[in-house]
């Protein structure tokens, strides 16, 4: 059974920094693209970020560039998504998602529960 269990999020201050965890198992998790989406009160689903396989690359939303970095670790079969000068407007509930495979363009099969994050201003 896949599973995808974040983990890491919380209450923080604008302009802090926090590292979300992204907890695979159930599939060979080193031959999948990975993505972080989030959905912010009362909005739809925003893509945040993807990492391919191997870890060599990665995309961003304009929206996160320069302040998040996405990483994998294909030894503990797990993602993570590194967070900083949190802002505000970054508050939602973030997941984590299995890619259909290794193609970029396949989109997600598998969605994990997902981890809340408030920013206060």
């Amino acid at each position: 059974e896949v599973q995808l269990v974040e983990s890491g999020g919380g209450l923080v201050q604008s302009g802090g920094s926090l590292r979300l965890s992204c907890a695979a198992s159930g599939f060979t998790f080193s031959t999948y693209w990975i993505y972080w989406v989030r959905q912010a009160p009362g909005k739809g689903l925003e893509w945040v970020s993807a990492i391919n396989s191997g870890g060599g690359i990665t995309y961003y939303s304009d929206s996160v560039k320069g302040r998040f970095t996405i990483s994998r670790d294909n030894r503990k079969n797990a993602v993570y998504l590194q967070m900083n000068s949190l802002k505000p407007e970054d508050t939602a509930v973030y997941y984590c998602a299995k890619g259909r495979s290794d193609s970029y363009y396949s989109g997600m099969d598998y969605w994990g529960k997902g981890t809340l994050v408030t920013i206060s201003s």
